[in-house]
């Protein structure tokens, strides 16, 4: 047996962990595995550390290490040791994390072992560790925990509010704080928020955190969550699903978002601003666009791009598994009156630029018609509203009547121009007023009676020496050279 200190004991350690990152030495040293367990409790720090990061090489996909593991109550032993140290350093909380996460993937047996050698008051103890190398593994001991048979009880654990909901409230503050975006963080907030349906509580828990400048109810942990969300459901949307629960929860704090957020101040950058309130705003509108991009009777979803109207295709949103007949989260949204809210954001708002300097050079000394209307708080925030309005409109002629019965066809066809400060939002426009126009006559119809009555069909169209036509043989709107 290795004695507990000395330089000897410290090389034989050192000589050991070498060893151990291949897999002949892992299986070479499985006998050092109850040894090392043996030796945790006694360890001063230097040791303590290189015994956890031996710990941590032979549970790296080593079956029988694992089990032997367990079975000699490894998962306790290494919490125990961490915490006895009068300063849990951030290089010993990453040490046993990694060793606790690597032992979790043995099973569920395993998974069990690790959290009931973790929860409650060992989670907080390293969630409170505000170090990015720390936040990493614990992120991926909890995902991993949180899978598996025994999963779901383990997320409703993690999800009360008095036991687990505080280790994450002090993950997001950390990584919100840090500006941590790996993808175990993300996935874990995902599954929580999303796949569990407990993004109403972690967003109310999040309300009693500092996370820095705030303002209108919401604060950087608020921006950060949503961000993270909003990320995980743009890059990977043929992996998740989302319910109707949080759509209509998004849907909530958008709506409070736009009461609150001022809109007389111009912003002057995308997203994130670094204001909490236009942020969760912004990324609000961002993740109702995905939302409302998944469609039951197609597997494309479109997305413009900048050399045209549309880009390559991606997979789109998974719908809500249903064994009843529910609806898809977009029909929630819907009935929750979505598009009549957007179209009267749309309307607030004043007019693209390429139409301001148009209406600008008619008027001469006179104050602009629209000087009181209210300005884009974030770079993007008109460009979002659209985009969220042309997928709704994409295969739905309930939502085309919609938009018409609400006089809201010349609204979106003024959005078909270049604005500064709103990148792509006239490839958005141009494919928001195909979808409103594809196969529905009254929208046809009614288009064409407005180029009866004005050959250029609104100013900012003019400024580009185009005018939108519909295409007799397939019946869709195209825009032409005027001249």
């Amino acid at each position: 047996m290795w004695r507990d200190e000395g330089v000897e004991d410290e090389e034989t350690l050192s000589a050991f962990l070498e060893a151990s990152k291949t897999r002949e030495g892992r299986a070479a040293l499985s006998d050092a595995l109850a040894d090392t367990l043996h030796l945790l409790p006694a360890s001063p720090a230097p040791l303590l550390l290189l015994r956890l990061r031996l710990l941590r090489n032979l549970l790296a996909g080593d079956a029988l290490n694992q089990g032997t593991f367990v079975l000699l109550s490894g998962p306790a032993a290494v919490v125990s040791a961490a915490l006895s140290l009068p300063a849990l350093s951030p290089d010993l909380a990453r040490a046993a994390l990694q060793a606790l996460g690597n032992a979790a993937l043995g099973g569920d047996p395993h998974r069990e072992a690790v959290w009931d050698a973790l929860f409650p008051g060992a989670l907080r103890e390293f969630a409170r560790v505000r170090d990015a190398g720390v936040l990493d593994p614990l992120c991926m001991v909890l995902d991993t925990c949180c899978s598996g048979d025994g999963g779901r009880g383990r997320v409703e654990e993690l999800c009360h509010e008095d036991l687990g909901l505080p280790v994450l409230v002090e993950l997001v503050a950390t990584a919100s704080r840090l500006g941590h975006k790996e993808e175990w963080l993300e996935w874990l907030l995902f599954k929580i928020c999303v796949e569990e349906e407990k993004f109403e509580a972690l967003f109310a828990a999040l309300d009693s955190t500092d996370g820095g400048e705030s303002g209108n109810g919401f604060n950087a942990n608020h921006a950060f969550l949503m961000g993270t969300l909003s990320k995980c459901l743009t890059e990977r949307p043929e992996e998740v699903s989302v319910s109707n629960s949080f759509a209509l929860h998004v849907l909530n704090i958008q709506k409070h978002a736009a009461e609150t957020v001022d809109f007389t101040c111009r912003g002057s950058s995308e997203l994130p601003t670094g204001l909490p309130g236009i942020d969760v705003l912004g990324y609000s509108l961002v993740l109702l666009k995905d939302i409302c991009a998944w469609e039951p009777s197609s597997s494309l979803q479109a997305e413009p791009s900048s050399s045209g109207t549309e880009a390559p295709v991606d997979s789109p949103l998974q719908a809500e598994p249903s064994s009843s007949g529910t609806e898809a989260p977009v029909d929630s949204l819907l009935q929750a009156g979505l598009i009549k809210r957007l179209l009267k954001y749309l309307g607030e708002l004043e007019p693209p630029s390429t139409i301001r300097k148009a209406m600008a050079k008619e008027q001469g000394d006179q104050q602009p018609a629209f000087a009181t209307a209210k300005v884009c708080p974030y770079n993007g925030y008109r460009r979002d509203l659209v985009a969220v309005i042309a997928n709704c409109l994409h295969g739905r002629k309930q939502v085309q009547d919609e938009v018409r019965q609400l006089n809201g066809i010349m609204l979106l066809l003024q959005q078909c121009v270049i604005d500064e400060g709103n990148a792509y939002l006239r490839e958005w426009g141009l494919l928001a007023v195909k979808y409103l126009l594809e196969e529905n006559e009254e929208n046809q119809k009614e288009v064409s009676e407005l180029q009866m009555q004005e050959p250029i069909l609104t100013p900012e169209v003019a400024e580009l020496g185009l005018r939108v036509e519909i295409d007799k043989k397939t019946g869709h709107p195209k825009l032409v050279n005027s001249s």
